[in-house]
């Protein structure tokens, strides 16, 4: 196919040139950032691969697996502007291992890369640039700020509760909903379910409501983005099929999950009337203790709540039986229900076991619901979880 071999020959001689130094502290940094990204085993080559452009003063690095992609840059010395791709692992590796100090990166003959640092030198097998995906361009209008600190908070507070099976497609992700005036995200697998909202969060160009459903290897990767950096706030934008977040200089887009998510409110508890109030560290301490005893394949455990005491209690016919008391002001008739330990040590972990945490139950058979006990708290979070029987 002579056509073909044409078409990928072009950009290769155009590229042939490119010759850049860079920081390897820098580069180290960005190719962090973006290496998650990366698929391992892929069976398209290229996607192991990084995209790296030289252009300006500017070295644009980015990594895809289809699915999403990070863009980022860094500042170089660029004495011949060009494009190839460069394992990933193999790069990243290799480079971790360097001096720090500037390092020269040169594209040769047959997409080659020679990579210099002090008495190093090294040549890696890279790919031809045509070969690369198309990555989607962020939306040059329609785009929305969205507090850093906020987004980082409502992800760790629900992408616990995302779904891994594959076959609830629209349970894979977390549903973002943005108001002119607050920021929510909910969560579920269909055992329990996080919401967290944060009122009195202003963001321009939202009338009435928008809802996307964002996929949760997105929300790790947004996650790992939010947490090395500075700005107060990143830059939200979709289009009909890409979700995209800036974050300082660097991009993350990912394709948007489609579907209809549940009707979460339908299934928020309203008539828990029973309820305790006990610290968050003191119940996960019990929790922990107790959960030794539980069920190997359930991990169930049973809140027993009657005259000013919450018992937590697990047994099983192969490694025994335990059982913890928390003191707590209550007075109702008595209520004794089965949960999943893991799911609410999650919830106790997600508050970093901090303050005091409300439990509402109505009955045996109906969802119990969590809250931090905060009146003056910056953020609205519930957390429903399903009984269990035992």
């Amino acid at each position: 196919m002579p056509g073909v071999e044409t078409e990928v020959e072009k950009p290769a001689a155009q590229g042939a040139a490119m010759e850049i130094t860079v920081s390897r502290q820098d580069l180290v940094k960005e190719l962090t950032a973006t290496q998650s990204v990366v698929e391992r085993k892929t069976t398209i080559p290229i996607l192991s691969n990084f995209l790296i452009e030289a252009e300006g003063d500017r070295l644009n690095i980015t990594a895809t697996d289809l699915d999403q992609a990070i863009r980022t840059s860094t500042a170089v010395k660029v004495k011949k502007p060009g494009a190839c791709t460069i394992p990933a692992r193999k790069l990243y590796d290799y480079i971790k291992l360097l001096p720090d100090g500037d390092m020269s990166i040169t594209l040769l003959e047959n997409h080659w890369v020679q990579i210099r640092s002090g008495r190093s030198k090294t040549k890696m097998v890279g790919m031809a640039r045509a070969n690369y995906p198309q990555i989607p361009e962020f939306p040059a209008i329609a785009a929305t700020s969205i507090s850093s600190v906020a987004l980082r908070t409502l992800i760790s507070r629900t992408i616990f509760s995302i779904s891994n099976e594959e076959s609830r497609y629209t349970l894979n992700g977390a549903l973002m909903i943005l108001k002119a005036e607050s920021l929510a995200m909910v969560a579920t697998d269909g055992h329990r379910l996080s919401f967290v909202e944060k009122p009195n969060e202003n963001h321009e160009g939202i009338s009435g409501e928008k809802r996307v459903l964002v996929p949760r290897k997105a929300l790790q990767e947004l996650q790992m983005l939010l947490a090395n950096t500075d700005a107060e706030k990143i830059e939200f934008a979709d289009d009909e099929h890409t979700l995209f977040f800036r974050v300082g200089h660097r991009t993350l887009s990912s394709r948007k999950l489609t579907g209809q998510f549940p009707n979460f409110e339908a299934v928020m508890p309203r008539d828990n009337t029973k309820f305790a109030v006990v610290r968050s560290s003191e119940l996960a301490a019990a929790i922990q203790r107790v959960a030794q005893f539980a069920d190997e394949r359930s991990g169930a455990i049973r809140l027993r709540l009657e005259d000013n005491e919450l018992k937590i209690s697990a047994n099983s016919s192969e490694t025994g039986e335990s059982e913890d008391t928390i003191e707590t002001p209550y007075s109702g008739e008595a209520i004794n229900v089965g949960f999943n330990s893991t799911y609410i040590l999650d919830f106790l972990k997600a508050l970093d076991n901090q303050g005091e945490v409300r439990l509402e139950f109505k009955d045996t058979q109906a969802a119990g619901q969590m809250r931090p006990e905060d009146p003056d708290a910056e953020y609205r979070y519930r957390y429903v979880l399903m009984p269990m029987r035992i």
